[in-house]
């Protein structure tokens, strides 16, 4: 039966989902039952693409990512695909009609980490943008489940969440981007010399980003309000106690927020969203 495969291939997707990221499988956790799984699988198969350029070393890279990108298509164009991660995005693409464009930017970015070390403005502005905005409008067609006023009157603020994760992403991940994958994201910074004055304006533009991000989460529909309330305060959480370190610091440490902190920011989001305070 094609049903069982699909069960399958969404269990791979979750599994992907929990293995790579503990804070984006609790944000999901907290979202309405139905929405879950479409957003399991729109997460496995940009995490499966992000994995092909940041760890399959020793491989051939853009070989593997020609493949995986003319798989997608065909995935998508065919309605099936053996690859259980595409098998089960294919099937939100056509559920909830996310766009071609938005698949076509998300690829273009990772083929970027192939062949472009470091950002000048606009560069940095485009790898955001498929990197990190796009996913989060796919998200938004999740959520939005058809109502298209509502899809396009959240799309900024969603592109902004997805925009400030990023951001505070690379700033974690600062330290091994550079040395294991001699890669400099930030446009206009020295990495051998990476200064309080650098830190601080990469800050000012992400908490610009979060404070837009959030007037749109606060918009979204009951089932998906809170899981994604869950995740922004996950990360607010994270880039407070980045911003509390010199930026030394963070050269020389991969910055992270203990589980107990994680369980502790869970109840006190859920109680603000009970109380209708989101």
């Amino acid at each position: 039966m094609k049903q069982l495969f699909d069960n399958i291939s969404d269990k791979a997707c979750r599994i992907t989902t929990k293995t790579y990221s503990n804070s984006f499988s609790l944000g999901i956790m907290c979202l309405g039952k139905r929405l879950r799984q479409p957003i399991y699988n729109i997460y496995g198969y940009v995490r499966f693409a992000d994995e092909i350029v940041d760890t399959f070393h020793g491989y051939d890279k853009a070989a593997l990512l020609s493949e995986f990108k003319q798989d997608t298509y065909k995935a998508i164009e065919r309605r099936i695909s053996t690859n259980p991660i595409l098998n089960s995005f294919q099937r939100v693409v056509h559920e909830y009609n996310i766009e071609q464009e938005l698949i076509d930017c998300f690829l273009r970015s990772m083929e970027t980490d192939l062949s472009e070390a470091s950002h000048n403005r606009m560069s940095y502005d485009e790898y955001i943008l498929g990197s990190a905005e796009v996913v989060g409008l796919m998200c938004l067609r999740v959520f939005t489940e058809g109502d298209e006023e509502l899809y396009q009157k959240l799309k900024p603020t969603a592109m902004k969440l997805g925009a400030a994760l990023q951001k505070v992403n690379f700033l974690r991940d600062i330290k091994d981007d550079y040395e294991a994958l001699g890669r400099t994201y930030f446009p206009g910074v020295n990495m051998q010399h990476f200064s309080l004055e650098d830190k601080l304006k990469i800050e000012k533009e992400i908490e610009k980003d979060f404070a837009m991000a959030l007037t749109g989460i606060k918009q979204l529909p009951d089932n998906s309000r809170f899981g994604v309330y869950v995740a922004y305060v996950y990360y607010t959480q994270l880039f407070r106690k980045i911003k509390s370190l010199p930026s030394h610091s963070i050269m020389q440490q991969r910055i992270s927020i203990p589980n107990y902190t994680k369980l502790a920011l869970l109840f006190r989001s859920y109680f603000k969203h009970s109380l209708h305070l989101i």
